[in-house]
């Protein structure tokens, strides 16, 4: 048979091995919620041995969110033009070498320069992997496959704060950097066994080979083989972030990119804070790291619960709920006291609001782009928004050391929320379009 590869996907069921494809790339972003939070689990014990102050402390947990805005800049444009497997190989090998180099830190200058470093293969990584669940997933399922990839990064921050607490008890900060990057490692060959490159890339770069390559992973996934390759028009659009530029993206990218810079920067400001926070109200460092795994607790079934909506209800609409809840709950946060139960309570559902805004993101930039643009258009939307976002851990630490009380700040960092709303609104009527067929959401109807 003569057909394109890429309707086929679109239109059939999801077979097994695509399902695995999601679960890899679930375990790559949980990957990530472990590797960027390993700084927050170890602050304490940091702060401690080092004797540095808060406002210090903040500009060492905004150094990975730097590298993971540089990363997320210039490897999502690699991924689309070297292509999403290759990418995310990389980038493992940087996140492995910056984890292992945190954990023979000896000070701030060297610590930090190990986690821009972790930040740089973690911010190419979530453009890689958006774009590489995005494109193993069916029509029907796209929202969802990519809603749960991007659930893997609080799954990830509790399956790694439980075994931190307890290295954090036994061995010390040191040992939650080490035991990262084994994790790391131990990713690559599964990558290569289980993760080949997206149809739909290899398709926009056809050659001799390029044929058996697609029937190869179409096989893989249960489907039969085509006998020739879609015929393509002699002049492909461009790609990159010059097109993300263009006029017929501006728009669409400059509101994605506040929504997603207002919104991150309240995530992590309860992500980044939360262990010092909890820390300074008396609770020793492995009890306060434990609060943090229930905000991902929250942030987990936060995404559970967007994905399995994104069924019945549009994501958009979803997503800005989200962003409204996020602004209540947070500053809701800076008035709570008392028992660690409570307090853990609260981050639960604070994380629960928080996470599901980001993971909605996710899916509207999986949605809105064509291949040729998706992981550029994630990279630029996530590098700006990490990069600004460095800010917050940093804002915070400068709020609290002139002052400031905890109510007043999670009411400011709170803000970046409600912001974000506003900005999703201005794209109501796009996302609408895309959701009634007016607008192509990928390559192919």
């Amino acid at each position: 048979m003569t057909d394109d590869p890429r309707a086929i996907l679109e239109r059939a069921p999801m077979s097994q091995f695509q399902w695995i494809v999601v679960a890899v790339m679930i375990g790559l972003n949980a990957l990530d919620g472990f590797d960027v939070l390993s700084i927050s689990f170890a602050s304490p014990g940091i702060a401690a041995e080092w004797g540095i102050d808060r406002k210090v402390l903040g500009l060492v947990l905004s150094m990975e969110l730097i590298g993971m805005a540089v990363g997320s800049l210039l490897l999502g444009g690699i991924a689309d033009r070297f292509g999403r497997r290759v990418t995310i190989l990389g980038c493992l090998c940087a996140m492995a070498l910056g984890m292992f180099g945190a954990a023979s830190a000896h000070d701030v200058w060297s610590l930090s320069g190990w986690r821009v470093l972790t930040g740089l293969g973690i911010g190419g990584m979530l453009a890689a992997t958006n774009a590489a669940v995005a494109e193993a997933a069916n029509g029907r399922r796209r929202s969802l496959a990519v809603v749960l990839m991007a659930g893997g990064y609080p799954v990830g921050t509790i399956i790694g704060g439980l075994i931190a607490t307890v290295l954090l008890g036994q061995y010390g900060w040191h040992a939650v950097f080490v035991f990262g990057g084994i994790v790391t490692l131990c990713f690559i060959p599964l990558v290569l066994w289980r993760v080949p490159e997206s149809i739909a890339f290899v398709l926009q770069k056809p050659g001799p080979k390029t044929l058996a390559r697609v029937n190869r992973t179409l096989a893989r996934m249960g489907h039969a083989a085509i006998s020739a390759l879609p015929v393509t028009t002699s002049r492909e659009p461009k790609s990159g972030v010059l097109a993300l530029l263009s006029p017929d993206y501006t728009r669409l990218t400059a509101l994605l990119t506040i929504a997603y810079l207002a919104h991150i920067m309240t995530f992590y400001y309860i992500l980044k804070w939360i262990p010092k926070i909890v820390a300074d109200f008396g609770f020793a460092p492995p009890m306060a790291a434990g609060v943090l795994v229930w905000a991902s607790v929250g942030g987990a079934l936060g995404s559970l619960t967007l994905g399995l909506l994104t069924l019945r209800v549009r994501v958009f609409w979803l997503t800005f709920a989200a962003m409204l809840g996020s602004t209540a709950l947070v500053i809701l946060f800076g008035y709570q006291r008392g028992s660690l139960g409570w307090l853990s309570l609260t981050a639960a559902i604070v994380g629960f609001a928080t996470n599901a805004g980001v993971v909605g993101i996710y899916a509207l930039l999986a949605q809105a782009y064509p291949t040729r643009l998706r992981a550029s258009a994630t990279g630029l939307v996530i590098g700006i928004g990490r990069g600004g976002s460095a800010l917050a851990p940093a804002l915070a630490g400068w709020l609290f050391a002139s002052g400031y009380g905890l109510p007043l700040v999670s009411a400011l960092m709170g803000g970046g929320s409600l912001v974000a709303a506003g900005a999703l609104i201005g794209l109501r009527r796009h996302f609408t379009r895309l959701a009634d067929g007016i607008e192509p959401a990928c390559d192919v109807a």
